[in-house]
């Protein structure tokens, strides 16, 4: 099978897609948009992760179980991590992980990436060059069994929604290798994989360690900038005030876990009580936030499971003009007291009969806002204190 060319124009210039035959259609995975950034002025729109597009909960769990299967069938029992990267891929990470307990994994550990500071807390540290915001930590677990299992890993799965370069992964990779000297093998992990072989030798050959690339589609890209004036004097504050936002973090995904979350399984039944009406057909919407979009998906997931309608969303602190596949944009203050931006985009609030905004802070004057605004349910994220995988969801309408 030849390659296929794909162009896309944007306002910001044109981007243009080699991709490499696959089973699955481009057009299945993701749209495009550009993006308000210094850095990379395209982003991909994926219509499977949850995060610009509303996505079925069915769906997601689907690319969960392909990317996990993938690795799985590479691995022989190494004691492994794996890590989601903020924010996008969080709730992939996490999903990927769990597909992959779920199919058999051992003696493994799930961690995210994170924007945000938590006081007296260590961390590697290191930069994503093309980010809207280039802070990243990545924190060592708290507990002492999972620490030991963050240093003395064998293997490193690193999760994005999609790979560029690769450049960022290879600084994580470096930087991981300063505290662990066994590091044998690194998977990384994407939707779609756009890297050049340039660079992908360049982390094949520098990261010392067997490299193994796993996606569902692969490509080249090549973007032309136009150096439209107009939209580059356009910028939005993304970064953190630096404060320690400890107080504000239920979900333990910062900190590492051992074992996929459960849900109290009474939740749903609690949650019903608090929809409008039994007859509506309309799908239920559930929100998550920002590096915090996991649990929106395990609610969604548990109302699919009783037979409902349900797509499931993030709000991001990414900003993206409209046009291509962004056909809307909601715009109001984040909930983590840094007073910058967040955006939700392409939600049609006639599409949905209940939104239920499930987030891990309390409410905080800007989500109350947002949450009455949007007539919706506020679910509230909060870890089982006496156990290390059970998660209570707390509903309300304000």
């Amino acid at each position: 099978m030849s390659h296929q060319i794909r162009t896309v124009k944007l306002a910001t210039g044109e981007l243009t897609l080699t991709l490499e035959p696959g089973h699955i259609p481009l057009s299945r995975l993701l749209g495009f948009a550009a993006r308000i950034s210094s850095k990379r002025k395209f982003l991909f729109v994926s219509k499977i992760l949850g995060k610009h597009y509303p996505v079925s909960p069915v769906m997601m769990s689907w690319s969960y179980r392909a990317l996990a299967k993938k690795v799985l069938e590479q691995m022989q029992g190494e004691t492994s991590i794996w890590i989601g990267m903020a924010e996008t891929a969080t709730g992939l990470g996490y999903g990927v992980f769990e597909s992959g307990f779920n199919l058999g994994l051992t003696d493994s550990l799930f961690i995210q990436t994170t924007r945000y500071h938590l006081a007296d807390q260590a961390y590697l540290e290191f930069q994503e060059a093309h980010s809207h915001a280039t802070d990243f930590f990545l924190y060592y677990p708290e507990q002492a069994k999972l620490r030991r299992q963050f240093l003395n890993a064998q293997i490193l799965v690193l999760i994005d929604d999609e790979i560029s370069t690769g450049r960022t992964f290879l600084r994580l990779i470096q930087a991981y290798q300063q505290v662990n000297s066994a590091l044998q093998k690194v998977f990384i992990v994407s939707l779609v994989n756009f890297a050049h072989a340039n660079d992908r030798n360049i982390v094949n050959t520098e990261a010392g360690v067997e490299v193994v690339w796993i996606y569902l589609r692969e490509g080249t890209l090549h973007f032309e900038d136009n150096n439209d004036q107009q939209l580059g004097a356009i910028s939005v504050q993304v970064s953190s005030n630096n404060a320690c936002k400890k107080h504000l973090l239920a979900w333990p995904g910062r900190l590492g876990m051992n074992k996929p979350i459960r849900l109290a399984t009474t939740m749903t039944n609690e949650l019903r009580g608090y929809f409008e009406s039994d007859c509506d057909t309309r799908p239920i919407l559930v929100l998550g936030s920002g590096e915090c979009n996991a649990p929106a998906y395990l609610l969604g997931r548990a109302l699919a499971a009783e037979g409902f309608a349900v797509k499931v969303q993030s709000t991001t602190r990414s900003p993206i003009y409209q046009g291509n596949d962004i056909q809307s944009i909601e715009q109001f203050e984040d909930n983590y007291d840094d007073g910058i931006p967040n955006f939700l985009y392409n939600r049609n609030m006639h599409d949905y009969r209940e939104i239920i905004v499930c987030h891990e802070t309390p409410l905080t004057p800007p989500l109350l806002e947002r949450i009455k605004t949007w007539r919706a349910i506020s679910a509230q994220f909060e870890m089982d204190p006496l156990t290390a995988d059970h998660a209570k969801i707390h509903f309300s309408r304000p």
